[in-house]
């Protein structure tokens, strides 16, 4: 663990009565700034900066509420698609210093041209 980077002040993403889901070592909420309906984050309850601070409990668990809240938006919202994304710094877009991952439901007319998906964060880079 880099000490360096691990924080000691609160997080809004730590208020269990936003939690949706939960184990051990993260949990899922709903983004405030959804960019899609059903659009969820996953974090870790350990308050680091980054994805690449965490251990492989923390990693695993990250990972286990990712499929769960998958599962669980195929039947609440039925989307198309996902995207999982990370912004990880503040040249990334990362406004939250709270490492935690996006998992947004991605339907067919939401973009006109989705090919690229995440390649797209840099305006003309996603077409190839």
């Amino acid at each position: 663990m880099d000490k360096r980077t691990e924080r000691k002040s609160n997080s809004s993403f730590l208020d269990p009565s936003k939690w949706i889901n939960q184990n051990k070592y993260a949990v899922a909420l709903r983004d405030s700034f959804p960019v899609s309906k059903g659009h969820t984050l996953v974090v870790p309850r350990r308050m680091v900066t980054s994805v690449f601070e965490l251990d492989p409990n923390e990693i695993q668990a990250c990972w286990n509420l990712l499929e769960a809240e998958r599962e669980r938006l195929i039947k609440e919202v039925g989307p198309d698609g996902f995207n999982i994304g990370v912004n990880i710094g503040e040249a990334a877009g990362q406004t939250v210093p709270h490492a935690h991952f996006h998992l947004i439901p991605r339907f067919y007319g939401d973009h006109p041209s989705p090919r690229g998906g995440v390649r797209a964060v840099i305006p003309g880079k996603a077409d190839y």
